[in-house]
């Protein structure tokens, strides 16, 4: 099939299509109004060629959508014309067929189907078209000449790297080089790739106002695509694999023609080392909700291929959301930063490197735990066992597990929340006493000085 062709709704705006192979008009009305000839002359949604010499290739295997747009002298109202096509090969211009589209509105693309079976494959042809209105009709446009190619390459591309030999491991550092070649295939004009197996559409269009298609030139984007050096020719590319890659990399290539058809799909694999830096804290660890600096080294490898000039910090499960800090490295490649780590439950680093030449490096791990819960007691009312009774008094002691705690906050079975401060040793004891007997359930969490929510405590006791 071809990766040009697409499905599109119509806009609302431009009526209802109304398409017939005919050898008459049957024009719509346009009071008052001398039809012009159609502009914007659009095949398969890449602008008409009007050089025999040099036509537009296409894929009509359904057909081949083509589109003016038509006008005519009253601009004053949104009037419906009927726009006529007609398509004949090169080879014999008395063999035309006629398309119809009715109800078109002036000012706006008016797409037709010329059939795929007036269009075999291999052949060249010309359009032209008219606008019809009130009876009559404009000038034929100049004659837009297409090429219809509906056979993809027949074999699947050649591909070799000279630095990244295929199935072997390498340190990583360079851009891969790789050779794409058309494999004997004198159809093939270009190359796409990607490091995924699904490969991007080649060949689309965006729709801007109007209705007026606008191309996309997939060669415009060297990440996918490259053209050869010549029809059934080679290209060279240079890659690097995916951000924070390593293990098994496979780039996934396929042939274009000139009517962007694909061919079968060849894959190129290869073995990448680890290129991930080191992030080591001052103290194996961190308190906390206290700053720490962080030494960043780079892969010793890495930096022997190209010096690594910075790095990407990611901070997750800290306070605020995930975050990313930039660091610039120094001449040797390292780099510090000092970090606060202050995620209720523990955080953790996601740290790659950059070199000098683009390269992105795997990402190092580093990550700590936290037990932020308070810490509850009575001896009244032991944890997980029975005492007191009802009416009788009973204290719990709330003690931090990390520092600066500024209070407590606290409730009994899901009853509103009561907040007390912290005292000496940043701790609070809590006077309670039950109403009857039976099963509680305690809930503490603690706030620090600069605001921060931590872990609750669920601590559990039977009043006898």
């Amino acid at each position: 099939m071809s990766f040009s062709a697409r499905s599109r709704a119509v806009l609302a705006s431009l009526g209802t299509l109304g398409l017939a192979l005919a050898a008459t008009v049957s024009p719509a009305s346009a009071a008052d109004a001398t039809p012009i000839t159609p502009t914007q002359l659009f095949n398969g949604d890449q602008s008409c060629s009007t050089d025999s010499d040099r036509p537009t290739y296409v894929w009509a295997g359904n057909g081949l959508t083509v589109e003016g747009i038509p006008g005519t002298t009253d601009t004053t109202s949104n009037s419906t014309v009927s726009v006529q096509y007609q398509v004949w090969p090169v080879t014999d211009p008395t063999h035309t067929t006629t398309v119809i589209r009715a109800n078109a509105l002036s000012g706006f693309e008016a797409a037709a189907n010329l059939p795929a079976d007036a269009l075999p494959d291999g052949q060249t042809y010309a359009w032209r078209v008219q606008t019809v209105a009130e009876g009559a009709a404009s000038d034929w446009s100049a004659p837009c000449y297409v090429a219809i190619d509906n056979t993809p390459p027949v074999n699947a591309p050649g591909v070799a790297s000279s630095n990244y030999p295929q199935g072997a491991r390498n340190q990583g550092g360079s851009p891969v080089e790789f050779t794409l070649n058309a494999n004997g295939d004198d159809d093939v004009t270009g190359f796409e790739y990607s490091w995924q197996q699904v490969l991007p559409i080649a060949g689309y269009a965006n729709i801007g106002e109007h209705g007026v298609p606008q191309f996309v030139d997939p060669y415009a984007d060297p990440r996918y695509f490259t053209r050869a050096d010549a029809p059934g020719g080679s290209a060279t590319i240079s890659l690097f694999p995916p951000n924070g890659s390593s293990g098994l990399m496979t780039l996934w290539v396929r042939s274009l023609d000139r009517a962007y058809n694909g061919s079968a799909v060849t894959s190129y694999s290869f073995l990448l080392n680890s290129t991930a830096p080191t992030a080591t804290p001052a103290v194996a660890s961190p308190e906390f909700d206290r700053p720490t600096t962080f030494t960043l080294r780079p892969n010793a490898d890495l930096q022997s291929t190209s010096s690594v000039v910075g790095y990407s910090v990611e901070m997750v499960g800290g306070q605020g959301g995930d975050k990313t800090i930039d660091v610039t490295a120094g001449p040797d490649g390292t780099a510090s930063v000092k970090l606060t780590l202050d995620g209720i439950d523990g955080e953790s680093l996601r740290v790659s490197s950059r070199s000098a030449n683009g390269w992105v490096s795997d990402a190092a791990f580093w990550g700590i735990t936290y037990d932020t819960t308070p810490t509850v007691a009575s001896d009244v009312y032991p944890e997980n066992a029975s005492g007191g009774g009802a009416g009788v008094p009973g204290a719990f002691t709330f003690a931090p597990k990390v520092k600066n705690v500024a209070s407590y906050t606290y409730s009994v079975n899901g009853d509103p929340e009561a907040t007390i401060a912290a005292g000496a040793h940043h701790t609070a004891i809590v006077d309670w006493t039950p109403a009857a007997g039976g099963d509680y359930d305690l809930t503490v969490y603690a706030t620090t000085r600069s605001g921060i929510q931590l872990a609750p405590y669920y601590y559990s006791f039977t009043v006898n």
